[in-house]
């Protein structure tokens, strides 16, 4: 009998790495059983509160492997599911997207701290501090790259790969505080909130009984 994938999460609402997690072994065709951890473990609070790295979620148990970082996910679910295309087949773009994953993977701090997720709120006239601006400006310039140089409407093409998932939770964080966007980036935004995958998130997430007061800032 084989045994079932699962895929360990916390908060729909306000976890951006099980969003990056969930969306990449969704985009892998991968059937898989979602674990979800207590917003009151101690644990899943500390990774929501940015106050320990992402240790516990997501975590992907597949066959034999445990795997707890993202893009080690990622790479993963590429190797066990190459027809998904999670990474592009050419080396130089192959080079490209992980160059952008580890990016956004390991920066943005400010972004991270100050435009935390929470896809319930609507923020209006919330005011970007400078140094968030700075990881805002980065991204956008990423994006404009890559639709320039891919065409789109994915990052990286036609396909979603690992990168859209790594940026998914952006794309979240822009609708919530209302970020102004030209008409490119507006557009791939667009098109991420059009995946069935992300539509699916989002109406799990504004169901989630459960506030964390901590992310429930009134700016």
């Amino acid at each position: 009998m084989a045994k079932t994938t699962t895929l360990t999460i916390s908060s729909k609402n306000y976890s951006s790495w099980s969003l990056r997690g969930w969306l990449m072994l969704k985009l892998s065709g991968l059937p898989f059983k979602e674990i979800v951890v207590e917003q009151d473990n101690a644990d899943a609070r500390a990774e929501l509160l940015l106050l320990s790295p992402s240790i516990l979620v997501p975590c992907l148990i597949h066959a034999n492997c445990k795997i707890w970082d993202t893009l080690a996910i990622g790479e993963y679910l590429n190797e066990v599911a190459p027809k998904a295309s999670l990474l592009p087949s050419n080396s130089v773009q192959r080079a490209h997207c992980r160059s952008i994953c580890g990016e956004m993977h390991s920066g943005f701090t400010a972004l991270r701290a100050s435009l935390p997720m929470n896809i319930k709120a609507k923020i209006k006239n919330f005011k970007v501090w400078s140094k968030a601006q700075l990881d805002i400006d980065r991204i956008l310039t990423i994006w404009r790259e890559c639709l320039d140089t891919y065409h789109g409407p994915y990052l990286f093409g036609k396909k979603p790969t690992i990168a859209d998932a790594m940026f998914a939770p952006v794309v979240m964080r822009f609708m919530t505080y209302g970020i102004a966007l030209d008409s490119a980036c507006q557009q791939y935004c667009d098109t991420m909130m059009a995946m069935p995958a992300m539509q699916e998130w989002v109406t799990a997430a504004l169901v989630e009984p459960e506030d964390i007061e901590e992310l429930e800032v009134e700016f």
